[in-house]
C-alpha cells in the first residue's frame, strides 16, 4: 500500500484542527465569559483567559429574579412529556407504515415529510387560538402539544428507517409460535428497536429543550422554560453577560451528554435504507 506524503497528512490534521477550533471556540468563550470577574467582563481590554476565575455567577443565577431552577424544572417536564408522547405515537405510526400496505400510505408519508419544510412560526397563530379555546394556554400541556406538531413527523421517518432494516421473518416466527401481532412487536421488535427509540428520544428531547418561539408565546412567568428565562436577562439598558453565559453553559450540559451517547444511533437512523431500492 502506497503511503501518502507526510505534507498531505500534516495538511489534513491542520485543517481538522482549525475546524475543531472553529466549532469549539464559541463554547470556550461562553464558559470564559461566565467566570470572568466584573472588571474583566466589562473592561475595555479583551482577554482570552482570566487569572482570577469567578464562579459566583452560577450561584447568582439560582438566586436572581430569573428563577432559573423553576425554569429548568419546567423545561425538564415539557421535554420529558413531549418525548414520551412523541415516541409513543411515532413508534406506532412508523410500525404501521413499515409493515402494512394500505391506500394513501405514500401520500401520508409525504405529508409527514413536507411538514418539516415549513417554518414552525407559521403555526403560532392557529396553535395559540387552539390552546386558548382548550384553556391550555400558559400551561406545560400547551407546549407539549405544540412541540409534537413538528417532532412526530420527523420521528416517524427516523423510526421507519430502523424498522425497515428488521426482517419480517422475526415477527413471523413469533406468530408461528403463538404470538399475535401486538405480542410479536412487544417481545421481538421492541427490544431490538430500543436503541433506535432512545436515539429518537434524544432528538425529541433536544428539540423541546432548546425551543424558544412557542415557549415565548405559550408560557408566563410561572411556566416559562430555560430559553425564555435566559432571554429575560437581556434588557433595554444592558445585558447581564455573566448570568446569561452561566445559564447557557448549564443549559447545554444535559443535551451534550445525551447527544454524546446517542449520536451513533442517530446517524444510523438518518441513513438507514438509503442504499436500498
Amino acid at each position: 500500500m502506497k503511503r501518502e506524503p507526510k505534507a498531505l497528512t500534516v495538511l489534513k490534521f491542520t485543517v481538522l484542527f482549525l475546524m475543531l477550533l472553529f466549532l469549539l471556540f464559541p463554547f470556550y468563550w461562553t464558559f470564559l465569559t461566565s467566570i470572568k470577574p466584573y472588571d474583566e467582563l466589562y473592561g475595555k481590554v479583551v482577554t482570552y483567559w482570566t487569572a482570577n476565575p469567578d464562579f459566583s455567577a452560577y450561584g447568582k443565577l439560582f438566586t436572581s429574579t430569573v428563577d432559573f431552577f423553576s425554569a429548568m424544572k419546567n423545561s425538564f417536564i415539557v421535554a420529558f412529556c413531549t418525548t414520551l408522547v412523541t415516541l409513543t405515537v411515532a413508534t406506532m405510526a412508523a410500525y404501521a407504515f413499515s409493515r402494512y400496505i394500505f391506500p394513501g400510505r405514500r401520500v401520508l408519508m409525504s405529508i409527514f415529510l413536507c411538514n418539516n419544510m415549513f417554518p414552525t412560526v407559521l403555526l403560532l397563530i392557529p396553535l395559540y387560538s387552539i390552546m386558548r379555546n382548550l384553556h391550555l394556554l400558559y400551561t406545560p400541556s400547551s407546549l407539549v402539544l405544540a412541540y409534537t406538531t413538528f417532532t412526530i413527523p420527523f420521528s416517524v421517518w427516523l423510526l421507519i428507517g430502523f424498522i425497515n432494516d428488521l426482517p419480517m421473518s422475526l415477527e413471523e416466527a413469533a406468530m408461528v409460535d403463538g404470538c399475535n401481532r401486538g405480542q410479536a412487536f412487544m417481545k421481538i421488535v421492541f427490544p431490538i428497536l430500543r436503541p433506535s427509540i432512545i436515539a429518537t428520544g434524544v432528538y425529541i428531547f433536544m428539540q423541546s429543550w432548546n425551543e424558544y418561539t412557542f415557549a415565548m408565546m405559550f408560557t408566563n412567568t410561572a411556566t416559562r422554560t430555560i430559553p425564555v428565562a435566559l432571554k429575560s436577562l437581556i434588557g433595554q439598558l444592558g445585558v447581564q453577560w455573566d448570568l446569561l453565559t452561566a445559564g447557557g453553559i448549564l443549559t447545554i450540559i444535559p443535551v451534550c451528554i445525551m447527544f454524546f451517547f446517542a449520536q451513533k444511533r442517530l446517524v444510523e437512523g438518518l441513513t438507514a435504507g438509503a442504499v436500498k431500492g
